[in-house]
């Protein structure tokens, strides 16, 4: 396939393939090991400090799961997926015309997810998800009127007054439960339904980010980075909860903007915009994609889509305020709750870093190895562009910009401390934006650490329960 030329001086110029020899395989490793350590530790520090006082309000911490090994009719469906993936994923990658490629990743990406959802069969995997007492479609019947209800919102985030809301659809803005609510209308009501839709959107998030490294560090990056956003391990908890379906809108809003911003496209950056909006209504901690979207336009150096994005994003928050529900007012109320229930029980001194372990789990070892590279690479990436005067940033410092964004993203959620514990599901619209940096890993071992990311995923959706 011919590749698009790059006459746009906002793009970063391609550079030459990452050396294939061993000579940075050892750092990777060692980069990798850590991360294995991390989680080693805060399952031991975990078990040791839950069996004691039970503190730690999660089972199997650092993830919120219980032993259980178990097989299902998914397994083998997931080791085919994982083991075709691993065999053929980066020689597809590297041939596939890029619209195919695109198709065949989003495809591949719901083959892993459903597979790994199904381990535990179609209704404890994937319909009975969404229904169980802390969920959504618990409250379809109380938004029969919805300007009243978003209206009255508020009003049932804190426990106390008769009928508060249950605790995902207080934790969230009522965006995530409109959703919901408007499935349940056009005919798509129930579990099952719930379940797809959040999996068929969490899914197409891997080609959101696709496009995004495309369009910001070129097409060889993206193809490299293609296979492991497929076999992600995090796709463990896209099948169980409605945080895949944040993460898919906040991944098409970077998505979106980085081609505004190198294709000078005004109903992109209107897109964008009004996504982003939506996204801030799923989820409270979630204006914090606000730190990837500036890369985007740190990388490319153009303020030019920032006038319609905005405008687009503003008409969100306009809405709901219009119709009665007031963002601000909202999440100090919000922050009462999570106190109220198993927030305010579960320390700060353990999960601050054993949400770091959790992540580890989410996106792999094989990311881990990647963020070692990325933040080698950190300070001549930033310096680059931050300084008016030098010439765009490469392929490579373009993406270790846009990885660290999300990184920083990732780690203000967790000094926050409202995010004690479930990270491995909340975190998901931040992990997508780490794997890419897979792609900064030498050629010749990605089936390995290929091998490795499944490894992850297939362990821990054997060996423990992820419910909510």
């Amino acid at each position: 396939m011919k590749t698009e030329e790059r006459s746009d001086s906002s793009r970063p110029a391609e550079e030459p393939a990452a050396p294939a020899g061993r000579a940075g395989h050892r750092p990777d490793l060692i980069a990798a090991g850590l991360g294995a350590l991390l989680v080693a530790v805060a399952c031991g520090v975990g078990w040791a400090w839950q069996r004691s006082n039970g503190e730690l309000q999660a089972q199997w911490p650092p993830l919120l799961a219980s032993w259980n090994p178990h097989m299902g009719p998914g397994t083998p469906a997931a080791l085919t997926v994982a083991a075709a993936v691993v065999a053929y994923g980066p020689a597809l990658a590297d041939r596939l015309p890029w619209r195919r490629l695109l198709l065949t990743a989003w495809a591949t990406a719901l083959a892993w997810i459903f597979s790994l959802a199904l381990i535990e069969g179609w209704y404890r995997g994937i319909a009975r998800r969404l229904t169980t007492k802390h969920e959504y479609l618990r409250v379809i019947d109380r938004f029969d009127d919805i300007p009243a209800a978003l209206r009255g919102f508020t009003d049932h985030i804190v426990v106390g007054p008769p009928g508060n809301w249950p605790a995902h659809v207080a934790g969230h803005p009522p965006g995530a439960t409109l959703t919901f609510v408007w499935l349940d209308r056009i005919g798509l009501g129930g579990g099952a339904w719930a379940g797809v839709f959040c999996i068929v959107l969490g899914a197409s998030g891997v080609a959101a980010v696709l496009i995004a490294v495309r369009a910001l560090a070129g097409e060889r990056l993206a193809r490299r980075a293609a296979p492991f956003l497929a076999l992600a391990p995090f796709a463990v908890w896209t099948g169980t909860s409605a945080d895949g379906y944040f993460a898919g809108v906040a991944a098409w809003s970077i998505a979106l903007l980085a081609v505004a911003a190198t294709r000078r496209s005004l109903l992109a950056a209107c897109a964008s915009g009004l996504l982003f909006g939506w996204t801030c209504y799923l989820s409270y901690g979630l204006p914090l994609i606000a730190l990837p979207l500036t890369a985007v336009l740190l990388i490319t150096r153009t303020t030019r889509p920032v006038l319609p994005f905005l405008t687009a994003a503003l008409t969100v928050p306009l809405a709901f305020t219009l119709t009665g529900f007031a963002w601000w007012e909202a999440y100090p109320l919000l922050v009462e709750r999570y106190y109220q229930g198993a927030g305010g029980v579960r320390p700060y001194a353990y999960w601050v870093w054993g949400n770091l372990a959790a992540a580890t789990l989410a996106v792999g070892l094989a990311t881990a190895a990647g963020l070692r590279r990325t933040l080698t690479a950190t300070p001549s990436a930033a310096l680059g562009a931050l300084h008016p005067r030098r010439p765009a940033p490469t392929a490579e410092a373009a993406l270790t910009l846009l990885v660290l964004a999300a990184l920083l993203a990732l780690l203000a959620a967790d000094l926050s401390g409202m995010s004690k514990a479930e990270t491995e599901r909340i975190w998901q619209p931040f992990y997508f934006w780490l794997l890419p940096a897979t792609a900064l890993l030498p050629v010749r071992g990605r089936r390995g650490w290929l091998g490795a990311q499944a490894g992850v995923a297939l362990l821990v959706n054997h060996l423990v329960w992820t419910g909510w």
